[in-house]
């Protein structure tokens, strides 16, 4: 059967029903031909366990009971970041490395240590240490 130029379902006109190639692709979707449907389903992770979300929980309430960033102290300043890159971690992957965690869980003890922090801010942290303790076991 021979194709004049004249439309079928199967095949548009003057179309030769070429090809498509794709070498490499990182998410989206693609469709090809007259009636071609693409659907993209994206779907993240599960969320933290739930000791992992107690801690960022945690994280989140010292964070706040910190000083606002323009009266605070430098040790104040090495503990957020460390606090945000823990935070960050853990909304990411929904785990924290045990590595940071022992780092952080250092630098909690040691703000601890050099403060006389709000009891507000003392509570944050406690519950910080508390949940790093149960993680790492």
């Amino acid at each position: 059967m021979s194709n004049s130029g004249q439309s079928t379902p199967e095949q548009p006109p003057n179309s030769s029903g070429g090809n498509v190639s794709i070498g490499s692709m990182s998410g989206g979707s693609i469709a090809t031909g007259t009636h071609g449907k693409a659907t993209s389903y994206n779907v993240t992770g599960t969320g933290p366990d739930p000791r992992h979300a107690e801690l960022l929980g945690a994280i989140r309430g010292l964070r706040g009971a910190l000083p606002p960033t323009a009266d605070r102290s430098p040790e104040d300043a090495t503990l957020d970041g460390e606090l945000a890159d823990a935070e960050a971690e853990i909304e990411g992957t929904g785990t924290a490395d045990p590595n940071r965690l022992t780092r952080l869980l250092g630098g909690v003890r040691s703000w601890l240590g050099s403060q006389a922090a709000a009891a507000g801010a003392i509570a944050s942290a406690t519950a910080v240490v508390q949940g790093i303790a149960q993680l790492l076991g």
